[in-house]
């Protein structure tokens, strides 16, 4: 990336100074009508967000396209990858419309959806999805108004089912339908979707979410779509998605995963949602896929400028369990206080990340799903040296972000500063844990591998990774360069970059 005129020695110096260019968990903030601006964005950056998520619920392309412009101008301003995550919207379920405009429900009555468009009363209404009429079977149940009703089905036939209300309430127009008990014969994507998802791979965001994910052959569909031009990010919403198996199907099919906890506890009881929350992330890291936790975790600073104490407990959680990256969703796009916000979940993940406890933790959970190959070998073997040197930082020279992956899954106890030719790369790599991406320009055939590593001195100091003269760095890389996936070789090197490192046959540059 080229350097803008803004970034002068000043910035430099306060990026070094600041701890959050040095946390190991990620922030995630969703871009909305209170966080719009330039000036705004820019503040939700500078105060720890890696991630800007656009969501595709709301807004029109015309806007997305001018937050992502604003975002990639940020990035060269900063010389920071930043990663931009389109989040689609998936299919929208809901009731239809009543003739007074709602209706209210009574514990113990019957009530019915059919496929009519007339009006509803207060013993039916329209449900305009015949895919839901037609799976469903007696015993089922359906949820409303984002699980604010319960009903299950005592009886269908021919494009309706008639529902016994075990809990009540005021039901009203196109409110939201959940089935939890069924697997729905229909695509996650939409012809909304499709669209939307053209546009975003048109426009170059790095990753794709997809909602309503049931089973693999969701995150297969959405493949052939996009290929090779994003990442894809397997929203875990539905309980068939979470059921044992199925769930180890999507994330190895999936390039990262995120716990969407609010439709998750709609459809499953409170008490399961944190227990299955561990799980994934305790899989995640099994299989190497970067897994977000998302939603409600700084709820009520859309209105305070601070959280509750059970907020903050609950973000701290999510830390301890080795998620990659936490998110906020209406704290940052429509609260009262983003850059706030933003700001406090980074206060607890750097209090978090202080506690020793905190590191045992992740060395007892570590999966150590080592591969008998070279590349496993090295990236192991680095972190334990980085460890017993002291080193300041993991340098991983990538292509694809591959060995980075490798390298995040062991939880290293030093950044990764990950050193990429591809800047799409890059970008990928901003929401994965402990890693500090960085496009760096590489000519295989007019430098040798000592004036790269200098080149990456270079870098390490300015991301403010090594701020001493005695820091020493521990380098992987697979020569030749450019060999995805491969790691072959180990080195330590001052992270000063004395010119006389190549003296004597490689002196003072250590190669294993």
């Amino acid at each position: 990336m080229v350097s803008h005129p803004d970034v002068d020695n000043e910035y430099k110096r306060k990026l070094s100074e600041q701890r959050r260019w040095t946390k190991s968990t990620k922030q995630l903030a969703t871009l909305g009508p209170v966080s719009n601006t330039e000036e705004m964005i820019e503040k939700l950056f500078l105060a720890g967000a890696d991630v800007f998520r656009l969501n595709f619920s709301h807004g029109g392309h015309d806007e997305k396209k001018a937050l992502l412009d604003i975002i990639r101008g940020l990035e060269v301003k900063y010389n920071h990858p930043i990663a931009i995550l389109a989040d689609l919207q998936g299919p929208k379920l809901r009731v239809g419309t009543f003739e007074h405009d709602k209706v209210i429900l009574v514990d113990g009555q019957s009530f019915r959806f059919d496929l009519s468009d007339e009006p509803g009363d207060s013993m039916r209404v329209n449900l305009p999805h015949p895919e839901i009429i037609d799976t469903l079977q007696k015993g089922d149940t359906l949820l409303l108004d984002d699980g604010k009703m319960r009903v299950t089905v005592t009886n269908k036939g021919e494009g309706f089912v008639d529902t016994l209300v075990n809990v009540g309430g005021a039901l009203s127009n196109r409110k939201g339908v959940n089935t939890p008990s069924v697997v729905l014969p229909i695509s996650p994507l939409t012809p909304k979707d499709k669209k939307d998802l053209d546009f975003a791979l048109s426009i170059g965001v790095d990753w794709v979410a997809l909602s309503f994910v049931q089973q693999p052959q969701d995150i297969a569909e959405l493949r052939t779509l996009v290929g090779n031009k994003a990442k894809i990010m397997a929203k875990l919403e539905k309980p068939s998605a979470v059921a044992e198996g199925v769930v180890d199907d999507i994330i190895m099919l999936s390039d990262g995963i995120m716990v969407a906890r609010g439709d998750l506890g709609v459809e499953m009881r409170p008490e399961d949602v944190p227990v299955i929350q561990k799980q994934i992330i305790e899989k995640c890291r099994k299989y190497g896929r970067p897994v977000v936790v998302a939603t409600q975790m700084l709820e009520s600073m859309i209105e305070s400028p601070t959280p509750t104490r059970a907020e903050a407990s609950d973000v701290a959680t999510a830390i301890y369990d080795g998620a990659d990256a936490i998110m906020l969703s209406a704290e940052s796009a429509a609260g009262k206080y983003p850059v706030e916000a933003v700001m406090m979940q980074q206060r607890v993940i750097l209090r978090v990340e202080e506690d020793k406890a905190y590191r045992k933790n992740l060395a007892r959970s570590n999966p150590n799903r080592l591969e008998k190959s070279a590349t496993d070998a090295i990236t192991n073997a680095a972190r334990e040296i980085a460890a017993t040197i002291g080193a300041c930082a993991l340098v991983v020279f990538t292509a694809r972000g591959t060995t980075v992956l490798r390298a995040s899954m062991g939880r290293p106890g030093v950044p990764i500063l990950a050193i990429t030719p591809e800047i799409e790369t890059a970008r990928s790599l901003a929401l994965t844990w402990g890693v500090y991406p960085a496009a760096v320009e590489t000519r295989a055939e007019h430098e040798t591998f000592p004036d790269v590593l200098r080149k990456i001195c270079s870098v390490a100091k300015d991301k403010g990774l090594a701020n001493r003269p005695d820091d020493l760095l521990v380098v992987t890389a697979g020569l030749p360069f450019g060999s995805p996936g491969v790691a072959n070789v180990i080195r330590v090197v001052p992270a000063s970059g004395p010119e006389d490192w190549v003296v004597g046959g490689d002196k003072n540059l250590n190669t294993i």
